[in-house]
């Protein structure tokens, strides 16, 4: 992911927090604001040390950054997402997690499917 692609300002999260949607499963919250002003979508991760120690939090958010590398032709480009990392993220693999974040953003409805 490039930078200009990450959410990194408290500001910018608690925007999305307040006055986007939030959609969950067992693994993942996903809050999502759509910007009319954006041409790319940004993602903002938060992966809490209820998770797991710090190897655990960095694995599951590489997980999560490569997965949003994959879909990223599928995901709407003009939205900010946010994504908190439930207890169960920490016992995923790769595809799992790719499958988990995929069916949280079919229910938010912000994927292309061709």
């Amino acid at each position: 992911m490039k930078k200009r692609q990450r959410i990194k300002k408290n500001d910018d999260f608690q925007k999305v927090f307040k006055k986007g949607k939030s959609f969950a499963n067992r693994q993942f919250v996903v809050y999502c604001l759509q910007k009319e002003d954006q041409s790319e979508f940004r993602i903002g991760l938060s992966v809490g040390k209820k998770i797991g120690k710090a190897v655990t939090r960095v694995q599951v958010k590489r997980y999560l950054r490569q997965a949003f590398l994959e879909l990223k032709d599928e995901i709407r480009q003009d939205m900010d997402y946010v994504i908190i990392a439930r207890n169960p993220a920490a016992a995923l693999d790769f595809h799992e997690t790719k499958k988990s974040i995929e069916h949280v953003l079919k229910i938010a409805k912000v994927l292309k499917r061709k």
